[in-house]
């Protein structure tokens, strides 16, 4: 009934709104303004975009590596649902958002990051701008030209347009760091590493710090990137008749964060604009909305019905300050980086707790991901600080389980189930049981060896 109110009211395919998905690569929460980074005016335009629309507190990506996370943007399923468990292609038959929007009349263009977006389906896309040729996904020039000559494009076609455009920062290599094979791209400003702000996760050392102020550097790059998409969005004059959504694919690149389940590796900045729709300077701190309700969304939006077999749901509800079920925790995965190496983790969090299972860890297997290249991984490794190096060892060990408190250490510092006390035997019983039901109803490949290794009290 709810879809075929918003059917009613969106009419015919003339009156189709727009559809405008921005990702950034590799940018961490709290780097943003308006989610409290202390590095001033580091993110102006997300910050005017979150001013305009509606920012989610609880907003999250299910797997934080680039190609599976954009797979789940794709289809609206988690990655064991799609197939792309990693740089994989999603499974012949699943259907995807682009091939739907195509069908129903949309103009569609990719923008950067085109290797690592349904890459099976590209022959939705009418239109595919090669980050090559986009100033390796740094150039905000390069982006305002594709997005205006695609505008132009959708016009002459007389079709509604979905972009999406996919900027490269602020992965690496950072803006000005060494290794930077970007130089000629200019970043608006430098930062001092004495200014920067450490994350609670990782310790304070003078190479981080300086790792940290490229890494900064680059972060207010891809602003200008968003800045540059969006300023050419008004100027066509269809910003008040599009919707969109801004969102990081997953943390930053480094240890802690990005290809790990933590929650700074899967919180992300999600931003939702749609002038008529959505009040302005909205904030949504209670429900729990993830990338599988992307593609459900943007359908709604477009008069269409979900995708089949999506996970996700669309976020209209919450749009209008609605209730919806099922809003109350997010689960997470992480199947094997792009090495490819088998290193399964599981996660669920429900804004108290987080729990994580690591079913790779055995006391032998390291743990490796390009998050531990750079200044930071080498500096906590060499630290004099015994409690430091300690943290070091553990990123590349980890135990079976782990369980934080996100009330008191929401950095993931002290894992609850370290002395095996029995204090916690309850809680994490109920979020086993939970993680269990998930995975048996998306088929993950991995259940049998997680009923293995952790015990569970079903009924």
């Amino acid at each position: 009934m709810r879809l075929l109110f918003f059917l009613a009211c969106l009419g015919s395919l003339a009156a189709k709104p727009n559809l405008l998905l921005i990702t950034v690569d590799d940018m961490n929460r709290d780097s943003v303004g308006a989610y409290g980074c202390l590095i001033e005016n580091i993110t102006p335009n997300i910050d005017r975009l979150a001013s305009e629309g509606i920012r989610f507190e609880r907003g999250f990506v299910n797997v934080a590596i680039c190609m599976p996370c954009r797979a789940v943007l794709m289809t609206g399923r988690y990655p064991q649902a799609s197939g792309a468990l990693g740089f994989d292609r999603i499974n012949p038959g699943v259907p995807s958002l682009p091939e739907a929007l195509k069908k129903a009349g949309y103009f569609n263009s990719l923008i950067g990051k085109e290797i690592h977006v349904v890459p099976s389906r590209h022959e939705a896309f009418h239109r595919i701008d090669k980050q090559k040729n986009l100033g390796g996904g740094r150039s905000s020039v390069a982006y305002a030209e594709a997005v205006r000559d695609t505008i132009e494009e959708a016009k002459a076609a007389d079709k509604p347009f979905f972009i999406m455009a996919n900027a490269a920062d602020p992965h690496r290599p950072f803006a000005g760091a060494k290794g930077d094979s970007f130089k000629k791209i200019p970043f608006p400003r430098e930062i001092n590493p004495k200014q920067v702000p450490v994350p609670g996760f990782l310790p304070d050392l003078p190479d981080i710090r300086s790792e940290l102020a490229t890494y900064f550097q680059s972060v207010a790059r891809a602003d200008q990137v968003v800045g540059a998409v969006l300023d050419e969005l008004k100027k066509s004059g269809q910003a008040d008749n599009t919707l969109v959504l801004f969102l990081s694919d997953h943390g930053m690149s480094l240890p802690y964060a990005k290809t790990n389940c933590y929650l700074a590796s899967n919180i992300t900045p999600f931003i939702l604009r749609w002038p008529g729709h959505i009040e302005s300077g909205s904030i949504d701190k209670k429900n729990f909305v993830s990338t599988i309700d992307v593609a459900p969304t943007f359908l709604a939006a477009a008069g269409l019905e979900n995708l089949e077999g999506a996970n996700g749901l669309s976020l209209f509800p919450l749009m209008k300050g609605a209730e919806q079920p099922g809003r109350n925790r997010v689960f997470t995965f992480h199947e094997r980086p792009y090495s490819r190496k088998h290193l399964p983790m599981r996660a669920i969090n429900d804004g108290d707790f987080l729990y994580i299972w690591n079913g790779w860890s055995d006391g032998k297997t390291q743990f490796r991901n390009e998050s531990m290249s750079g200044l930071t991984f080498k500096a906590m490794k060499n630290a004099a600080d015994p409690k430091v190096r300690a943290r070091a060892d553990f990123y590349l060990y980890r135990t079976r389980q782990e369980l934080y408190d996100l009330k008191t250490d929401p950095s993931c510092l002290k894992n609850l189930l370290d002395k095996n006390d029995g204090r916690q035997s309850g809680r994490v019983s109920a979020m086993t049981k939970s993680l269990w039901h998930w995975m048996k109803d998306v088929d993950d490949p991995d259940l049998k060896l997680f009923e293995n290794q952790v015990e569970l009290a079903l009924d």
